[in-house]
């Protein structure tokens, strides 16, 4: 049940240095004419390694990055934009953002810190998930929908219950055609699913779709592999929130928290 080998497509095709046409592969999971957000997420990352390649290396490591999602996200071409918001040596700040048709849909903040030599005070929590090469695969797109969903390999760790997972996903997709992106950029790109593995009630009667993602880390992660230690909750009033610990295949690398809105489906 290994991931294969060979890619199988891609989420993007590169247009230009800046603009990006989504494939089919990141069809949406709440509309089959939207993205599903977390292919963008790494594509982002994608365009930020990209902005720090055309400059004089300053040895800095994304510690943690934000998104602020401002609208729908058409499956059509994006372009990206990067800048600069804080320079520095040891810390910095970028902001990308992204544009569809026109319109921003998307913000994205990352910090950078300087990377320097802290084994002898390294620690903290090292619950490690069940590795992924014993479990087996969830079929998804039993309950989700979109091309972004059926791309990737979903492996629960121990049994699925509402509001509470743990799994490990995968893909053999290339995020950008033809392109070599960093292992963060992949790892990132899967992050977003963490949303769709826990749900705490059927997405046929419920929509809980995230507005935003925030991201903290305190190792970069390795592997083909994003591990996702999921707990969602519903509010009184309409919000929900998703909170994971993020594994790589060594044990916690990080957090990843998502806003939703939570409200009942029209038809239901």
């Amino acid at each position: 049940m290994a991931i294969p080998t060979a890619t199988q497509g891609s989420y993007f095709e590169a247009v230009d240095d800046h603009r990006y046409k989504p494939t089919p592969r990141a069809g949406g999971a709440w509309a089959p004419d939207e993205q599903h957000f977390s292919p963008l997420s790494g594509l982002v990352v994608h365009a930020l390694d990209r902005y720090r390649a055309a400059r004089p290396d300053n040895g800095l490591l994304l510690s943690r990055i934000s998104y602020d999602i401002l609208g729908r996200l058409p499956l059509d071409e994006c372009e990206i934009e990067v800048e600069t918001v804080r320079p520095g040596r040891t810390i910095e700040l970028l902001e990308a953002v992204v544009r569809i048709s026109g319109r921003t849909v998307l913000r994205a903040r990352a910090w950078y810190l300087a990377e320097l030599d802290t084994a002898a005070v390294a620690g903290g929590p090292d619950d490690r998930l069940v590795a992924p090469d014993s479990l087996a695969p969830w079929p998804a797109g039993e309950l989700w929908p979109g091309g972004y969903i059926g791309s990737v390999e979903i492996r629960p760790v121990g049994p699925r219950r509402p509001g509470r997972t743990a799994a490990w996903i995968s893909s053999p997709v290339d995020l950008v055609a033809g392109v070599r992106v960093s292992p963060l950029a992949s790892f990132l790109t899967l992050v977003d699913t963490a949303n769709g593995i826990a749900v705490r009630r059927s997405p046929t009667e419920w929509m809980f779709p995230n507005v935003d993602l925030t991201v903290h880390l305190h190792r970069q992660p390795r592997g083909i592999w994003t591990g996702l230690d999921t707990k969602v909750s519903f509010g009184p009033t309409g919000q929900g929130l998703t909170s994971t610990v993020l594994h790589d295949v060594d044990g916690p690398v990080g957090h990843a928290t998502q806003i939703l809105t939570v409200r009942p489906l029209p038809a239901a």
